[in-house]
C-alpha cells in the first residue's frame, strides 16, 4: 500500500522534497539575529552623522564665504574695483562713453539689489583720527570732498554715489529741454596720463525728465521711512522734518543740481538764455540742497561768454529769485560754475562783481580746459594714438589742471573776501582810496614762510572755529573786508587726485574739493582712498 501510494504520487507529477544536508539553511539564534541587525543600523547612522557633518561644513563654509565675498567686494576699499574693474572695463569698451554708460547702468542696477560699493560705517571712519568735517551752508558736512556734474548727467545713481563717501555730490547738467548733445565719438581717454577729453556738448533728457526721477527718490523715501506716501509725505520730507537734508537724504551730505541753457537757445539773446536756466531752477529746486549755474561748459559754443559781468549778472539774479521763490521752507543754495579759461584778472574781477550783485552763495572754481599749451610736460612720451587724442577738440580734464585749480582758487579767495564792490561815488576828491580790507582767516597758501604743514595746523583749528550760517569753516571766520556780508563759499575741481592735494586745494580757501577724473581712473574706491590719505597727512604734521 505504502508503495502504491509513494507510485500514485509519482504518477501524479507532485514533487517531493528532498533535504541535502549541504544546502539546509543554519538555524540562527534570534538574539543573534537582533545584534546583526543593531549593529548595521550604527554603522549606517555612524555614516549618515558623518555624511550630515561634511555637509554642515561644506555648507558653513560656502555661507561664510559668500558672506565675506558680498562684504569685500561692496567694500569701497576693496583693491579690486581699482586694479580689476577699472582697467577690465577699459579693455572691454574702448570707447570711454561706453564705459561711462556701463558703469553707471551697473551701479544702479547693484543698488537696486542692495549689492552697491559702499563706505562702510562712513561716520565711524570720519571720526577715526583727524576730524575732516566741515560746515558749508550752515550744514555739518561729514568730509570736504564731493563729486563734479559729469558722472551722474541724469540723476540716475545720486544715492549709490553718496554711498562711496562723498559728502557732497553734483548731478546734471540740466537743459529745459531734450538735446542730444555732440555727435559720437565724443569722450577719449589719456591712459598715461591719466586724463580725459569729452565734448559731451550737455547730453541731457531735460529738465522735467530729471523733477520726476528726484520727485520719485523722494517719495520712496518717504515711504520706506514711514512717512507716508504721495504730495503730502513729499512735502513733510522736503520741509525738513525727516531731520535730512531735503536734497541728499542722508545726514551730514548734500545734493547739487546742475543746470544750463539749451544749445539752441541765443547767447545774444540774454532774457531768453536767463528764462531757459529759470526753467529748470522752477522743475529742481524742490529736490536740490545745491543749484549749480554752468556757464562754463567748453562744449556748448558761445556758452563762456555769458561770463561777462552784465549777462552773467542778470542770469544770476533771475536764478537766485527762482530759487528763493521755490515752495519750501528752506531754499537751496545757488553756486556758479566758472572756466579756468577765464583768468586774467579783469575776467575774474568781473565774475567776483558778478557774484556778489547777483546775490548767488558761492563760485566753483574749474572746469574742463580747452587749451593745450603747455598742458602736459614737453618730457612725457605719449604715444602717437594720444597725440590724435591730445588734439581732439573738448574739454580736458585730469592731474595736469591740479596747479591752475590751486592758483584759481587763491585770487577768487582773496578778491571774494575783499567784500563787495563798493558802488560809483561822485566824490571828485582826490584824496587817495583806501583799499578794502581782506578778509582774516583764510589762508591764501602763498604767504611768506608758509608750508603744507602749517596750512593744515590751520584747517584743523579752523574745523572747530565758529562761523556764520553761510561760511565755510575751513580757513576762520568773517573779516572786517565783507562788512557783516556772509562770506561766499568756494568749491574746487580739476585735477584732484591725492589727500594731500585736497588739503591744498581747501587751504587755498575752497570748502569742498570736487573729483571727477581721478573717480574713472580709481574706481569707486577713490573718495574713501583721498579721505584716508588726508588724515595720515595731517597726522604726519
Amino acid at each position: 500500500m505504502p508503495h502504491t501510494s509513494l507510485r500514485h504520487l509519482r504518477s501524479n507529477g507532485l514533487p517531493t522534497r528532498r533535504l541535502i544536508p549541504s544546502q539546509s539553511r543554519p538555524i540562527v539564534p534570534r538574539k543573534a539575529f537582533v545584534s546583526a541587525r543593531s549593529a548595521s543600523t550604527t554603522a549606517v547612522e555612524a555614516n549618515s552623522l558623518v555624511v550630515r557633518l561634511k555637509n554642515i561644513f561644506y555648507g558653513t563654509s560656502l555661507s561664510l564665504f559668500i558672506a565675506f565675498g558680498y562684504l569685500y567686494i561692496t567694500d569701497t576699499r576693496a583693491g579690486v574695483h581699482q586694479w580689476l574693474v577699472v582697467p577690465s572695463l577699459r579693455w572691454i569698451y574702448p570707447d570711454a562713453e561706453e564705459a561711462h554708460h556701463f558703469g553707471t547702468q551697473s551701479l544702479k542696477a547693484l543698488y537696486s539689489f542692495g549689492l552697491h560699493p559702499r563706505e562702510r560705517n562712513s561716520k565711524v571712519q570720519d571720526t577715526k583720527g583727524a576730524d575732516l568735517s566741515v560746515t558749508v551752508f550752515g550744514q555739518t558736512l561729514q568730509n570736504p570732498i564731493g563729486t563734479s556734474a559729469g558722472i551722474d548727467k541724469l540723476a540716475e545713481i545720486p544715492d549709490a554715489l553718496l554711498a562711496l563717501g562723498p559728502a557732497i555730490v553734483e548731478v546734471g547738467g540740466a537743459t529745459p529741454y531734450p538735446q542730444d548733445g555732440n555727435p559720437k565719438p565724443r569722450v577719449f581717454r589719456l591712459p598715461s596720463q591719466k586724463a580725459l577729453i569729452n565734448r559731451y556738448g550737455l547730453n541731457s533728457e531735460g529738465a522735467d525728465d530729471m523733477a520726476v526721477r528726484l520727485r520719485e527718490r523722494v517719495r520712496l523715501f518717504a515711504y520706506h521711512n514711514g512717512f507716508g506716501i504721495g504730495p503730502d509725505a513729499e512735502e513733510f520730507v522736503l520741509n525738513g522734518e525727516a531731520g535730512v537734508p531735503p536734497g541728499s537724504l542722508v545726514e551730514g551730505k548734500l545734493l547739487a543740481v546742475q543746470v544750463a541753457k539749451n544749445k539752441f537757445t541765443k547767447d545774444e539773446d540774454i532774457e531768453a538764455v536767463k528764462n531757459d536756466y529759470v526753467y529748470c531752477v522752477e522743475r529742481l529746486a524742490p529736490y536740490a540742497d545745491i543749484l549749480v549755474v554752468n556757464v562754463s561748459s567748453p562744449n556748448t559754443p558761445g556758452l563762456r561768454t555769458l561770463q561777462r559781468v552784465e549777462p552773467l549778472t542778470k542770469i544770476l539774479e533771475g536764478v537766485v529769485g527762482a530759487a528763493r521763490s521755490v515752495n519750501r521752507k528752506t531754499s537751496p543754495k545757488v553756486m556758479v560754475k566758472v572756466s579756468p579759461d577765464e583768468d586774467q584778472n579783469e575776467q575774474i574781477e568781473g565774475i567776483v562783481e558778478a557774484i556778489w550783485r547777483s546775490g548767488v552763495d558761492g563760485v566753483i572754481v574749474g572746469n574742463t580746459t580747452k587749451r593745450r599749451q603747455n598742458l602736459i610736460p614737453a618730457d612725457v612720451n605719449l604715444t602717437a594714438r594720444e597725440k590724435e587724442i591730445l588734439d581732439e577738440q573738448g574739454g580736458f580734464s585730469g592731474p595736469h589742471m591740479f596747479e591752475r585749480t590751486l592758483g584759481l582758487v587763491k585770487r577768487y579767495r582773496r578778491l571774494l573776501d575783499k567784500g563787495p564792490p563798493s558802488p560809483p561815488t561822485q566824490d571828485k576828491t582826490d584824496e587817495p582810496k583806501k583799499a578794502d580790507k581782506p578778509v582774516s582767516g583764510l589762508p591764501s597758501g602763498d604767504e611768506p614762510g608758509s608750508t603744507i604743514a602749517e596750512e593744515i595746523d590751520s584747517v584743523k583749528e579752523s574745523i572747530t572755529s565758529s562761523g556764520g550760517a553761510g561760511s565755510a569753516q575751513v580757513g576762520g571766520g568773517f573779516g572786517d573786508g565783507l562788512s557783516g556780508h556772509e562770506q561766499k563759499v568756494i568749491f574746487a575741481t580739476g585735477g584732484i587726485t591725492n589727500g594731500k592735494q585736497a588739503l591744498e586745494i581747501l587751504n587755498a580757501g575752497a570748502s569742498v574739493a570736487q573729483v571727477y577724473t581721478a573717480l574713472i581712473y580709481g574706481g569707486v574706491g577713490t573718495i574713501s582712498r583721498i579721505k584716508k590719505e588726508m588724515r595720515e597727512e595731517i597726522a604726519r604734521k
